[in-house]
């Protein structure tokens, strides 16, 4: 029985970013990049001003000189080509280019107008208030590297270089099958014995979160029904995620379904708590195929310990390892695991503190829904309240 640091390794080391696609700048919020971002125009891409004032020769704008005002001023927008004459200044906005033999901006506030002249009340010199080409961005030069995360900032910068469109990996197609004559859609009447099927949504939302597309359908306890479901779910997905069925029950059927498929199995059990029956394997053509436990929470715990990394590698994430999502908290309450294999408390981390929600047994799905981290306790150990813990967040 593999630990959990092994299993994620030995999944994520065949694993490489998805196919490139492009898409439109105003869809790549939170996608990574696939390429280098290189800048295409200066920026800016013209000497202009960065105040609202008068365009003067700084040698001539010293204080206690007057400059006559010419009739023409220069605007943001269309660049009129005016041209400053010597003892003379133009007026101007913020944005504008800035007139030929022009060399500052005075500001409006530091001058003071009188008929078509302006008096200079703090002079100003060469360069101020002047925007140079170039002075942010130049063309050539690199923005944004490949594996950068896609801000709404960084997507601004693209925007400024007329860039429409950016390089990213797709998002992965992740089918869900969903087992077990017991469960029933929502919204669908229950009879005795049945349950709703939580599963479904709950992973669809998951693949969501973590950046795929997740399809559901499900499957019976029948063998042939569960055959035709995964042979249409590997023709479709990046990767399948089963859950329920992958235990050793007289009616669970994946191990010998993926075994009839040709699926090559890497490894059955993990050692975490909860979620030990957990199958990882490649279909013949190389999908990947992840079978989790049936009871919701160790659903959710599998799929965000072992299934959510592969997704974010598909999608060109760097963080490749169990350790890079720890955190460290302090213990609002004892806790303690008497078991030999890590066990995923669900908990409440807030402003530095821990405390765990509701029943911890594998089922109870309300404890999962108040949570928004895992707290990690190692085999036969105790936390005391005040103790160090380490939580994953979810």
């Amino acid at each position: 029985m593999l630990d959990e640091s092994e299993a994620l390794q030995r999944i994520l080391e065949k694993v490489e970013p998805g196919a490139v696609t492009w898409v439109p700048i105003e869809l790549a919020l939170d996608q990574v990049l696939a390429q280098d971002m290189i800048g295409v125009v200066d920026s800016p891409p013209f000497d202009n001003s960065s105040m609202d004032g008068y365009a003067v020769r700084a040698e001539e704008a010293g204080i206690g000189k007057s400059l006559e005002v010419a009739l023409s001023e220069q605007a943001a927008g269309v660049d009129l080509r005016l041209r400053l004459n010597p003892g003379e200044a133009i007026r101007i906005f913020t944005g504008a280019p800035i007139p030929e033999g022009a060399d500052a901006v005075i500001m409006q506030e530091d001058v003071e107008r009188s008929g078509s002249a302006i008096g200079v009340i703090e002079g100003v010199v060469a360069g101020e208030n002047i925007r140079r080409r170039g002075g942010d961005v130049c063309a050539g030069q690199k923005l944004l590297n490949r594996g950068d995360l896609i801000t709404p900032a960084r997507i601004g910068l693209l925007a400024s270089q007329g860039i429409a469109e950016i390089p990213v990996h797709a998002k992965p197609l992740v089918q869900i099958v969903t087992t077990g004559d017991e469960l029933v859609e929502p919204g669908a009447p229950l009879v005795p014995g049945e349950l709703y099927n939580s599963n479904a949504p709950m992973l669809q939302a998951a693949v969501q979160q973590a950046g795929g597309v997740g399809v559901p359908c499900h499957a019976v306890d029948d063998r042939q029904i569960l055959e035709e479901a995964l042979r249409n779910a590997f023709a479709a997905a990046d990767l399948v995620v089963i859950a329920g069925g992958v235990s050793v029950g007289e009616r669970d059927y994946v191990k010998e379904v993926l075994n009839e498929l040709g699926v090559i199995t890497d490894f059955w059990r993990v050692k975490v708590k909860p979620g030990k029956p957990f199958v990882y394997g490649h279909y013949p053509d190389g999908t990947p195929v992840f079978g989790l436990p049936g009871n919701p929470v160790s659903s959710f715990v599998t799929f965000h310990l072992f299934v959510k990394p592969v997704i974010r590698a598909l999608l060109g994430h760097g963080d490749r390892s169990v350790e890079e999502h720890h955190l460290e908290g302090v213990a609002e309450e004892p806790m303690s695991n008497v078991g030999d294999r890590p066990h995923y408390l669900r908990g409440v981390f807030r402003n530095g503190k821990v405390s765990l929600s509701g029943t911890q047994q594998s089922h109870a799905i309300f404890g999962l829904s108040q949570a928004n981290c895992l707290v990690r306790l190692q085999p036969n150990h105790s936390i005391e309240t005040g103790d160090p813990v380490v939580v994953v967040m979810i």
